[in-house]
């Protein structure tokens, strides 16, 4: 028996000898990824950056995903998604290389892009094949806004607003006599009466090749009739953004002619009952009234990114074009839906003041359209010109005729430069 055990007791005491062959510690997990987080970059003033920030902590809430808001400082390299408004579009037109299509940043990471825009909202944002380059979040048109109360003290029936350019003016002289010291004024001067008062009278303030040609016998004629405005008081010139606005909030202006989604911004305007109605047009002009242009922020993808990144924000873009966010863009924000769907949607669920806004917004838009694609007002050079030609004609320093011709030499030579800015999109 001896022989057969001590072969046993030596292999035993060879196992509990070598404990560390016998038993390895565990393998550690590997380390949890860190989260990506893509950045949105915007400019927002303080409420509607509250707006935007409200919407990523919902974003957030609801998917346990997260996006970094930072702000967009001139001469930085675009976030991942960067929001950016009309008079930021030169940036992009100037710098194509820095962007990437929205498209193309979708297909990449796997996220269906479904969306087949309005004709309205298509140009600057879709390229000759139709495909989404940029996202139109905060779409808007030009409407006029007014104050019922403002007419009823004038003894103007506060339901029937004035519908062409002409009928407005009797308005105007019956608010000045009811004590209105600004019975009119208008935010964005380049972009409401020369972009789209020349769209509406079907006359392009810009031609297919890119230049501008602003300067014929219905821009003349309106522009004149401003300037015989401003000379009455019945029109006041507070700036050339949207310094016009913050006087109707303040019940100082009984009428205004501004971006529909401004509708927002005036909830809780002092002492003013809110009317809302499609821009005016002047009925003179062959053909009838034309459509007027939508126009605003849209979200673009910045070029360069890592694949993670790309793939996060397409989570977002996919977020943003949910029903339900794309009624709260339109309620708390005042941009037009992106879809017919989501348009019913945004009806239905709007309150009095919103649904006026958007039905006198599709009114503004309503028929054949034959503007080109690239806007004065989207283009720094071209803006500031005529920004700067039109305050001198309301200021009664130039004629209306020598202004716009002057405006749009000046101007062509700013895009004859940099050719680039010829275009509605960079793709």
């Amino acid at each position: 028996m001896l022989p057969v055990v001590r072969p046993l007791l030596l292999a035993l005491s060879v196992v509990f000898s070598v404990p560390a062959l016998a038993a390895k510690p565990p393998a550690k997990a590997p380390a949890k990824a860190a989260p990506v987080e893509p950045t949105l970059a915007h400019n927002l003033d303080e409420a509607n950056a509250a707006r935007l920030a409200a919407m990523i902590e919902r974003y957030h809430r609801e998917t346990g995903n997260t996006i970094k808001l930072v702000r967009l400082e001139k001469g930085d390299k675009p976030a991942t998604l960067n929001l950016l408004s009309r008079y930021q579009t030169s940036e992009v037109l100037s710098q194509p290389k820095d962007f990437v299509p929205l498209h193309a940043m979708m297909s990449k990471a796997g996220a269906p892009l479904s969306l087949s825009l309005p004709e309205v909202l298509r140009p600057g944002v879709t390229d000759a094949r139709g495909r989404v380059v940029a996202l139109p979040v905060l779409y808007s048109t030009p409407v006029l806004f007014y104050n019922k109360n403002a007419l009823r003290k004038a003894g103007l029936d506060p339901e029937v607003p004035p519908k062409t350019w002409f009928e407005m003016q009797g308005y105007l002289d019956k608010l000045q006599s009811a004590g209105y010291d600004c019975p009119y004024a208008s935010s964005w001067p380049v972009w409401v009466h020369i972009d789209n008062v020349s769209a509406v009278s079907g006359v392009p303030a810009t031609d297919a090749k890119g230049g501008l040609k602003f300067n014929a016998l219905p821009q003349v004629k309106h522009v004149a009739m401003m300037a015989t405005w401003s000379k009455a008081r019945y029109f006041r010139q507070y700036g050339q953004g949207n310094e016009a606005s913050q006087r109707f909030r303040e019940g100082q202006c009984a009428m205004l002619t501004t971006d529909s989604r401004e509708y927002a911004d005036f909830q809780d305007a002092r002492g003013v009952e809110l009317g809302v109605a499609p821009l005016p047009y002047h009925d003179d002009v062959y053909g009838g009234r034309r459509p007027a242009l939508a126009d605003g922020p849209a979200v673009w993808v910045g070029a360069g990114k890592p694949a993670a990144e790309y793939k996060a924000a397409a989570r977002f873009v996919s977020f943003l074009l949910s029903p339900e966010i794309q009624i709260e863009l339109v309620r708390n924000h005042g941009g037009l839906p992106l879809t017919e769907a989501a348009r019913r949607a945004a009806l239905s669920s709007l309150l009095q003041d919103g649904r006026q806004a958007l039905d006198a917004a599709y009114a503004s838009l309503q028929g054949k359209a034959d503007s080109a694609d690239l806007r004065v007002s989207n283009i720094d050079g071209t803006r500031i010109i005529a920004d700067e030609e039109l305050a001198a004609v309301w200021a009664d320093q130039k004629p209306a005729k020598a202004a716009l011709d002057t405006a749009v030499v000046r101007g062509n030579s700013v895009l004859g430069a940099k050719p680039a800015l010829k275009k509605a999109q960079p793709f």
